[in-house]
């Protein structure tokens, strides 16, 4: 009963925002771009937190203090489809993607992630994912904070699975820190039997990164640290972050 309510109220709220989306198009097409990104953050934020709500789950983030100002690239683990949800009404800025190109093929969410600046990639078109890399850079370099998922699929448990060669390569060529976050309990939520059910799901943001003080020639020593960051506290049943 409660996957039937969640997946009606789902396309209840989300067509509900139709009525909003002329207004932030509107801001986009007149150039606003700070108004822009706050309207449509406000919008993803109480959108996101009430379908976090259905779920009955309980939700702990520590770390928050961890995030720098300005923009940052968010690098975490990804082990559930309610991951983009419980970011977008739990982190304190305005954030974009980068996404599967899939779900760039569901109705009016389209059209919001668009309006979010999120980027779509096709893993399994070479030159579109270098195009796409290329435009979560300038995103970053406008101010606009970016999540990647660098495993590049779901894990669906609490494993964390290898990252992607070269996915935070970003972080340096647009000039900005790395925060990674660990998400604890996610997969729980849905993947875990396929129905929705209330689970007990953690986000810890560790300390940010100056990708400045790491050898830029040796991406992969950074790749390997974040991903070591995130597997520890994936481990540790007592979470290390600061305050």
């Amino acid at each position: 009963m409660r996957t039937t309510i969640w997946f009606f109220m789902f396309w209840v709220y989300t067509i509900g925002t139709v009525f909003l989306l002329p207004f932030a198009m509107y801001l986009n097409k007149k150039g606003e771009l700070l108004r822009k990104r706050r309207f449509t953050q406000n919008i993803a934020h109480k959108w996101s937190k009430k379908l976090v709500a259905l779920t009955g789950s309980n939700i702990e983030v520590m770390g928050v203090n961890n995030i720098p100002d300005g923009p940052v690239l968010f690098v975490s683990n990804h082990q559930g489809n309610f991951d983009i949800p419980l970011l977008l009404s739990n982190l304190p800025k305005s954030i974009g993607f980068v996404a599967k190109i899939e779900l760039k093929k569901m109705p009016i969410i389209n059209r919001w992630m668009e309006l979010l600046e999120c980027v779509f990639i096709d893993r399994k078109d070479l030159r579109q994912s270098l195009r796409a890399i290329t435009r979560a850079i300038e995103v970053l370099k406008s101010g606009q904070s970016i999540v990647i998922f660098p495993e590049g699929t779901r894990s669906k448990g609490n494993e964390i699975q290898p990252f992607k060669p070269g996915s935070l390569r970003m972080a340096a060529k647009a000039d900005v820190p790395i925060v990674p976050i660990t998400i604890k309990g996610s997969y729980k939520i849905l993947e875990a039997t396929n129905k929705i059910n209330p689970a007990d799901v953690q986000i810890i943001i560790s300390e940010a990164i100056n990708v400045n003080e790491i050898d830029t020639d040796k991406a992969t020593d950074l790749t390997v640290m974040v991903f070591n960051i995130i597997k520890d506290n994936l481990e540790n049943n007592q979470s290390v972050y600061s305050n």
